[in-house]
């Protein structure tokens, strides 16, 4: 009887530490960035609708994990920053609920009441330049502007360690692009330098280097990457890395003043699927969503998720990191410098 029982105990004890040990195997496999009671909710809505400027191809692996770790569908629509705004404008205006969360460079220039307040467990991580005071939106890739330069053509000991420096670089004159516009860059430069010696910088960079004008910053680090420029003024460092990635000969350098600012993800007001909406963002600011950005060379808008190639968060906190936030008035005034000073195009 004794040993029946013996034997029962042992039984029971086994059961219950194979019970604990599934328990604990099935809690651990719940991401951190999972609540359970929005997950609950946002599987009853079913979905997510997601409207962003990241492109199809990087964007949709990382949503796919998303979807994996909840069930919940992602629907992914795909434009421009400008595209995607005029859109929820006029679904707005229609009082019509038709997205959940967006992933733009200016969600904050959105009319606030189009945007929810939320509070995602994960934006405790970020750098306080990447958290809204208002909380309605939260920073969650990093756009650092920097030069970037073709290492097959140029030496790092050769490159200039100032934009002073840079601006005597008359040898690289014409081999140099910049994008349209930079308001970004432009801002940061005065801020650092005062209003009357930044622009005299500004003018003699674009008197000096006579920088060629292109459409696009994806385009910018390209035609550094392939060798049809030598340097670029200024670019992203996401972008460069990108290229670089790829294979392409190419690399940034940090100067000061280094301008940053970030790619924002806000919820809708109107949200169809709320739930799912700050699932979502508290997705895409944790650690896992920042690594998974971090794969194509996007920068994290928090420190503990280390950059690919490694080191490149580093070296930018290593210098004069200014965050710029422009309303569309900042904004306007900060591209009629660049247009007057780098593109050489005065205003009329």
């Amino acid at each position: 009887m004794a040993l029946l029982q013996s034997r029962l105990v042992r039984t029971c004890l086994g059961a219950i530490a194979l019970a604990v040990a599934t328990f604990s195997q099935a809690r651990a496999a719940d991401p951190v960035w999972v609540d359970t009671k929005l997950l609950e909710g946002a599987k009853k809505e079913g979905s997510l609708i997601i409207y962003s400027s990241v492109n199809e191809e990087e964007a949709l692996p990382i949503w796919r994990k998303f979807e994996q770790a909840t069930g919940i569908t992602v629907e992914y629509v795909r434009g421009s920053d400008a595209q995607l705004i005029a859109r929820m404008m006029i679904e707005s205006r229609a009082n019509r609920g038709a997205w959940d969360l967006v992933l733009i460079t200016a969600a904050h220039k959105l009319p606030q009441q189009m945007l929810a307040q939320i509070d995602p467990p994960e934006a405790r991580h970020l750098f306080p330049a990447a958290r809204d005071p208002n909380r309605r939106w939260y920073g969650f890739s990093a756009n650092y502007n920097v030069p970037a330069y073709n290492t097959n053509a140029i030496k790092p000991s050769d490159l200039p360690q100032s934009y002073e420096e840079l601006a005597k670089r008359s040898d690289w004159a014409g081999r140099v692009v910049v994008n349209e516009y930079d308001s970004e860059w432009v801002t940061a430069l005065l801020d650092h330098y005062g209003d009357s010696k930044g622009r005299d910088l500004l003018r003699q960079l674009g008197t000096t280097l006579k920088p060629a004008i292109v459409n696009g910053h994806l385009a910018v680090a390209r035609a550094v990457g392939s060798g049809e420029y030598l340097v670029a003024l200024t670019n992203y460092v996401n972008l460069t890395m990108n290229v670089k990635l790829a294979g392409a000969p190419t690399d940034y350098w940090a100067i000061d003043p280094v301008g940053v600012f970030y790619m924002q993800v806000s919820a809708s007001a109107q949200a169809p699927h709320p739930n799912a909406a700050r699932l979502g963002a508290n997705f895409i600011l944790s650690h896992e969503g920042q690594s998974l950005l971090a794969v194509r060379g996007r920068i994290p808008s928090r420190g503990d998720v280390e950059t690919n190639p490694p080191g490149v968060l580093k070296a930018m906190l290593a210098k004069k990191v200014i965050p710029i936030s422009l309303d569309p008035e900042q904004e306007k005034k900060a591209d009629a410098v660049f247009k007057e000073l780098i593109a050489g195009r005065p205003p009329r």
